[in-house]
């Protein structure tokens, strides 16, 4: 695409894109909503033409690395304190209600 053309979408596209969001929009919504989509996918058009070739893959755009702790244990052990004010235990694991059939 190139940077002129413009990214368009159909009602029925905003529609399926909210309704897998799960957000409600209004059918008077579906414009303004249509427009601003498009501008992202506009941008991410953009992004894909932008001359990337010659870069090296970076994990940081610093150059810094993380600073490093030893691997030790620095708080007590309060499971059973934390569990005692819980509903339901057992064997050290939290119960908790069925959500899902």
């Amino acid at each position: 695409m190139s940077p002129a053309q413009t990214s368009t979408l159909t009602p029925e596209q905003v529609r399926k894109i909210a309704h897998l969001a799960r957000l409600g929009i209004s059918d008077d919504q579906l414009g303004e909503y249509a427009q601003r989509l498009g501008g992202v996918l506009d941008l991410v058009a953009k992004l894909q033409d932008a001359p990337v070739g010659d870069l090296a893959p970076m994990a940081h755009p610093l150059d810094a690395t993380q600073r490093l702790r030893a691997d030790a244990v620095t708080e007590t052990n309060q499971r059973k304190a934390l569990q005692n004010v819980a509903p339901e235990t057992e064997d050290g694991l939290y119960l908790v209600p069925k959500v899902i059939e």
